[in-house]
């Protein structure tokens, strides 16, 4: 905290003590070149005792004091964490995609999905009648969804299942019935996997 008698906002409406709250790793520094990321405050406010009593047409006397915070700002901020940081943001919940090897699977696909779902996984898939499955699994990758189950002609011929780690990109084939458990399983070693990662 520093108590600075040089500070100045509002000169109009504030009455009594102001305060501003910045992080002093994105304040200005003239030493940088042009790239740094420098936003001032992200915070501001203090006390207006006249302000309410200018505005309201009973004139009553009303001491406040208020705060506001600069969202994009912070916004700004956030990005630039996000772009020097090795660990991408995962902003959807969906934990299982299903994907289609081959054309016409669009039925099989929604089966596992209603399956998944009465599992209590949130799970998706493409809406497409024959979506590409490189589009489906860079559309996994690109959304940080863990695993992806996909289905063909052999799987549905064999009762099996493939899975893939999205992350590592190994794939594996497990019996159709113990589809259920071996997700179960494998999101929790991924999540594991993810929470050493960010711990390093």
């Amino acid at each position: 905290v520093i108590f600075d008698l040089k500070l100045a906002r509002g000169l109009d409406y504030y009455t009594g003590v102001i305060f501003e709250a910045v992080l002093t790793q994105y304040q200005y520094n003239s030493q940088l070149d042009d790239d740094q990321v420098a936003v001032g405050s992200v915070a501001g406010g203090g006390r207006y005792d006249e302000l309410v009593e200018k505005i309201d047409p009973k004139q009553r006397h009303v001491p406040c004091i208020g705060v506001s915070i600069g969202v994009e700002r912070i916004f700004t901020i956030k990005e630039h964490q996000l772009t020097q940081s090795k660990i991408q943001s995962k902003t959807i919940e969906t934990e299982v995609y299903v994907a289609s090897a081959e054309k016409n699977f669009l039925e099989e696909r929604m089966k596992l999905c209603t399956y998944l779902w009465e599992n209590g996984f949130k799970t998706e898939m493409a809406y497409k009648y024959n979506p590409k499955l490189l589009d489906q699994l860079q559309y996994c990758e690109k959304n940080q969804i863990e695993l992806c189950v996909i289905i063909g002609s052999s799987e549905l011929e064999g009762g099996t299942i493939k899975i893939r780690d999205v992350i590592t990109r190994n794939e594996f084939v497990i019996p159709r019935e113990q589809l259920a458990d071996e997700i179960h399983i494998h999101l929790k070693k991924v999540r594991q996997r993810l929470a050493e990662n960010k711990q390093q």
